[in-house]
């Protein structure tokens, strides 16, 4: 009778949590219990381990006149899934008697089907990146996750098929004697994605050029959007095909966002996620499900669309309290959800991309077709918007009707790829600029108010234009400074380090208006 520790990992909030295994055999009645506040699923790891080790040839615990203590450590940490079934058994059987090398910097990590066979389990690339800082050298996860991990370039991978082949590979006893069978380590040939090519280019939408120029502007400094107009206009493609212009992600973003679909999205990654997340959540989505949270927080689509696009198609119809919930996100780049058992902080920075029609029936303003809403129908639409949500959208585009005669000419040539390199471009002049003044790199819609005066000086001319045109809008201190930042975008667009009156004009005839709205 003996005791055995190993190290395995779960998923907490958006990072890796190593937890210690640690396995005590002794005689007594027979017993298999597993403790450390565990779920579910880690309280079924007895039954999986049990018949796993059975299936591959070793004596089960349940099988024994011994009495089998599993402990997950620590003991307060909410265990959760079924991350452990590998480092379970593989620790039962050190305690049993199998010799292995010292495995104290080495992490395992796989749920167990009844046969034996390591099944995939998800988080594996925030697993990793956590395995790493605190020290681990290699880490055995199974064979359809090991390009995931592999990403994370100092550990050693090991793929592991089933608990059979595991076992061969540790067995110091056979691999002395030459009758082990060692696993070799994964060799990772693909480190990122390709860019994806999007699904709509911007030559495929006929027309709305103010609407195009606008997106170009949002995607340069990363403001944010609300697209209005009748039906049918466009409004959806133009926002599908804003995700095409966006840069590829950095190395470090990249990262991030391919770890956070790991866990939140629950999909085995093969490479980096290089290109810009887009997420569409429905109308009739939850509150939960879009911003995240439960009894034990999780994220939510805001955090999904982290680093790309979170379009939202019929605005209006959202929940109330999912409309105004993302006022925060909005303006912070995150999400807090506190509960009685602890705050989580979820990154939100997204480029957020809302699309409606101008009234309920989607005809108010049309040339072709009557409106058929009243009065108090477009007083109640008006209200789903409340004045400080419109605050924190910077860009206003009407979509209008297109022509039938344009219509039938159908799209021109492909343009997204060069729009792409006109908005990296204008995003690297802005990086530039503030390494320059010794600033933390951001895009010009992330700017604070206390960066403008340095990174968006304004002459007086320009200064009078934007004093006079928000005296007149009566526009609020967050609404001036966002109309400065967008200027400070259009003017990277055109070239220019100053920024004039005329790029001051542009960026006051985007600034949302409810009664213009709808």
């Amino acid at each position: 009778m003996a005791f055995a520790r190993v190290f395995s990992a779960q998923t907490e909030l958006l990072s890796g949590r190593i937890v210690s295994v640690e396995i005590d055999t002794s005689r007594g009645l027979n017993n298999f219990t597993i403790v450390g506040l565990g779920d579910r699923a880690v309280d079924e790891a007895r039954d999986r381990v049990g018949s796993a080790l059975k299936n591959s040839g070793y004596e089960s615990p349940k099988a024994k006149n011994q009495k089998t203590v599993v402990s997950l450590s620590p003991a307060d940490l909410k265990k959760e899934g079924s991350h452990f079934d590998l480092s379970i058994a593989l620790g039962y059987l050190i305690a049993e008697g199998l010799a292995t090398e010292n495995l104290d910097r080495s992490l395992f990590v796989g749920e167990l089907a009844l046969d034996g066979s390591v099944r995939p389990v998800r988080g594996i690339l925030a697993i990793a990146i956590s395995a790493a800082r605190e020290g681990f050298k290699q880490i055995y996860m199974p064979t359809e996750s090991a390009a995931e991990a592999a990403l994370v370039q100092e550990l050693v991978v090991f793929p592991v098929a089933s608990l059979h082949e595991l076992v061969n590979h540790l067995d110091k006893r056979k691999n002395r004697n030459g009758n082990g069978n060692k696993i070799e380590p994964y060799q990772n040939e693909k480190k990122a994605e390709t860019f994806i090519k999007p699904e709509t280019d911007f030559g495929d939408i006929i027309g709305q050029d103010s609407a195009k120029r606008g997106l170009l502007i949002a995607a340069a400094g990363g403001h944010n959007i609300i697209m209005y107009g009748p039906p049918g206009s466009g409004k959806t493609m133009l926002a599908r095909a804003l995700a095409g212009i966006l840069p590829p992600l950095s190395q470090s973003d990249a990262m991030e966002v391919t770890a956070i679909h790991s866990i939140a999205g629950g999909k085995h990654i093969t490479g980096l996620q290089s290109c810009a997340p887009f997420r569409a959540p429905h109308h009739t989505s939850s509150y939960v499900s879009i911003i995240g949270g439960g009894t034990f927080p999780k994220p939510g689509e805001i955090t999904l669309a982290h680093r790309g696009v979170l379009f939202c198609d019929e605005f209006p119809e959202f929940d109330r309290r999912v409309i105004e919930s993302l006022r925060e996100p909005l303006e912070e780049h995150f999400v807090s959800i506190s509960r009685s058992k602890g705050t989580a902080v979820f990154p939100a920075q997204f480029l957020f991309v809302a699309a409606m029609n101008p009234c309920p029936c989607g005809f108010k303003g049309s040339k072709t077709k009557m409106c058929s809403c009243t009065a108090s129908d477009l007083v109640r639409y008006r209200r789903k918007l409340s004045g400080p949500l419109l605050d924190r959208i910077d860009i206003a585009l009407y979509v209008g009707e297109i022509g039938y005669d344009k219509l039938a000419g159908g799209g021109g040539e492909a343009q997204s790829e060069k729009i792409q390199a006109t908005v990296e471009e204008a995003r690297q002049r802005a990086f530039g600029r503030c390494r320059a003044l010794g600033l933390q790199q951001k895009q010009n819609g992330e700017l604070k108010g206390k960066d403008l005066p340095i990174i968006a000086p304004l002459s007086p001319e320009a200064e009078k234009v934007l004093n006079d045109s928000a005296t007149r809008l009566g526009l609020s201190a967050r609404a001036y400074h966002r109309t400065q930042k967008l200027a400070r975008t259009i003017a990277d667009l055109d070239g220019s380090e100053e920024i004039t009156k005329d790029h001051i004009l542009e960026a006051i005839r985007y600034r949302p208006q409810i009664e213009n709205i709808a």
